[in-house]
């Protein structure tokens, strides 16, 4: 299940080992309500391999200040709690497997 994340939660979410994606999001946004269906197939397709959370941008500004979020929806990634490039905008799971798969 995809963890609901703020800011609060967020920190140490992140730094879990491994793999981490950061659906950054809001619910006036279009694009980030046809890319929840695919996060949470992400979820279920990779899980023991990926950790999955959804931040809502509109509830937590602080954080989508730190890390730039200029245009939803961000996939925030991380490697071992490292920030990683982040994928901006609508993509299909298949460029989201491919891009963690090369890390």
């Amino acid at each position: 299940m995809v963890t609901e994340l703020n800011e609060t939660t967020f920190k140490d979410f992140i730094g879990k080992s491994g793999i981490v994606i950061v659906d950054c999001w809001a619910p006036w946004c279009g694009p980030c309500r046809r890319m929840g269906p695919i996060i949470d197939e992400l979820d279920k397709d990779m899980a023991g391999k990926v950790a999955v959370g959804k931040l809502n941008t509109d509830e937590n500004q602080a954080i989508a200040m730190q890390y730039d979020i200029n245009a939803i929806p961000t996939l925030l990634i991380f490697k071992d709690g490292v920030a990683q490039e982040p994928l901006v905008g609508l993509r299909p799971k298949e460029d989201i497997i491919s891009y963690i798969d090369r890390l």
